[in-house]
């Protein structure tokens, strides 16, 4: 097995989300429990990836594991990731990094992957890519424009 590398955004998100779930109670439905397909869905999740300073083209590869587990026991969060639906998940190798949140009784694990659409790399910098590509195209075509108009 590979070892994940610890990825500061994928940190944030897994904080951002188990925040969302801390006032949601633990059942035998929730967390690692929970129907594929059901999980919660939060209408604000844009605004989580803002705070975060991701954006949804670097996240959709990776995968988010929410677990519920009273007391967080260590042995506990464990046995809850390593004997349930994310432990075909956890030995995955397109995953290469983890970030780790918790609140209250829950815990939020978000694996990425070294692809541009999972490597949870800040849309900050995405963005001043596309900024500065924008800007070189915008000032090739005001020279080449100027120089047409002085022909």
């Amino acid at each position: 097995m590979e070892t994940l590398t610890k990825n500061e955004n994928a940190d944030c998100l897994a904080h951002e989300i188990a925040e969302q779930f801390k006032n949601q109670p633990c059942t035998n439905t929730t967390g690692a429990n929970t129907v594929p397909g059901t999980e919660p869905q939060f209408s604000n999740y844009p605004e989580l990836l803002t705070k975060c300073h991701l954006s949804i083209f670097d996240t959709r590869d990776g995968t988010v594991m929410p677990a519920c587990v009273p007391g967080l026991v260590p042995s506990l969060v464990l046995t809850n990731f390593t004997q349930s639906i994310y432990s075909d998940v956890l030995i995955d190798t397109k995953y290469t990094g983890v970030g780790i949140g918790s609140e209250k009784n829950w815990i939020v694990v978000v694996l990425t992957t070294n692809t541009p659409a999972g490597n949870f790399a800040p849309y900050s910098s995405n963005g001043a890519d596309l900024i500065s590509r924008v800007g070189l195209i915008y000032s090739s075509m005001f020279l080449l424009v100027g120089n047409i108009l002085l022909l």
